[in-house]
């Protein structure tokens, strides 16, 4: 049986995509309004100007339609420090996260306020917002808060955007964190950079999972290694039909689940090396690896699979591994 090393594999990982939403007619007016340097608050059925507006009234669930402007200043009535920003954060240096409540509105609109220390920083404060040098209609034309006791800014140059209702934002979302495997992942990843595909046997239902996992049906971490061949059955797949950004394929291309002979769980891979409509459940298929000179602790050691040519695998043969 393998045994894991003492240190397992541990690697820094980023997830990050760009967030992008529709606006609807009322936060549609709120960015526009924001792209022309002014802030505007919804009016709710009970008289209360709320910051950001909000889309429908919280007493009679009816759309808000009453949008009126506020002033850039107002107070803050509560706050945190952020000593060490962190990436994408509205400054670079120490501030303080804030509500702050507008002069005008009713409720408090969460944003960064540039105190310059943190003794600057007390619940009644009274701060004013600091614009952005070229508005888009977002929400980040709000560049910070800054102290209002201070000289009045220069004002910005003339916004460059174009007029009219905003409609979409987009905004970057990043998670930078560090990944640590497990006895069972680490086992695996090591098996790959050697050319080899294992799983491990629960020791309870005797099943096969691979990628090696805790038995999700009976809770218990599994024992046996087992080496496996790198070709299976194609069980499901989905054609992706839709481009998105960092995309390293042309759609249309398949990515399918894969049983690999001997195993009880299906790993998802792409599908290559015929056109996407001619991929089915059943068919076939071999793993092909990247150049030994590639390989590391990676699952892209496998580039793809590819159709053996075999004949397609009966049904019943599958059909407990969808």
């Amino acid at each position: 049986m393998d045994t894991a090393p003492a240190h397992p594999l541990s690697a820094p990982m980023t997830i990050g995509f760009d967030y992008t939403r529709s606006l609807g007619p009322v936060l549609g007016r709120f960015m526009a309004g924001l792209r022309d340097r002014r802030v505007l608050g919804g009016r709710t059925s009970d008289g209360r100007i709320h910051v950001p507006p909000l889309e429908y009234d919280p007493v009679t669930h009816a759309p808000v339609v009453e949008l009126v402007e506020v002033a850039a200043t107002g107070t803050v009535v509560s706050w945190t420090w952020t000593e060490r920003p962190l990436e994408g954060q509205p400054l670079t240096r120490p501030f303080g996260w804030a509500l702050v409540r507008l002069d005008g509105a009713d409720t408090a609109l969460l944003h960064a306020v540039d105190a310059g220390e943190r003794g600057r920083m007390h619940t009644g404060m009274r701060v004013r917002v600091r614009w952005s040098v070229e508005p888009v209609g977002h929400i980040r034309d709000i560049a910070c808060f800054e102290p209002a006791d201070g000289p009045d800014p220069e004002p910005p140059p003339p916004g460059l955007a174009p007029e009219g209702l905003v409609t979409m934002m987009t905004t970057p979302i990043r998670l930078h964190y560090r990944h640590t495997t497990s006895a069972e992942e680490d086992r695996y990843l090591r098996a790959l950079a050697e050319g080899r595909l294992i799983g491990q046997r629960c020791p309870v239902c005797r099943k096969v999972y691979v990628p090696p996992r805790v038995c999700p049906a009976d809770g218990v971490p599994p024992e046996e290694v087992v080496t496996l061949p790198d070709r299976g059955t194609v069980t499901t797949f989905c054609v992706v039909n839709v481009p998105f950004a960092g995309q390293r394929l042309d759609p249309p291309y398949v990515v399918a689940q894969v049983l690999l002979d001997g195993a009880d769980i299906p790993m998802s891979h792409l599908i290559l090396g015929l056109p996407a409509e001619q991929v089915r459940m059943g068919m076939r298929v071999a793993a092909v690896w990247r150049d030994r000179a590639e390989w590391s602790t990676t699952p892209e050691n496998i580039a793809h699979f590819r159709p053996t040519g075999e004949p397609d695998a009966p049904y019943d043969t599958y059909a407990e591994h969808l």
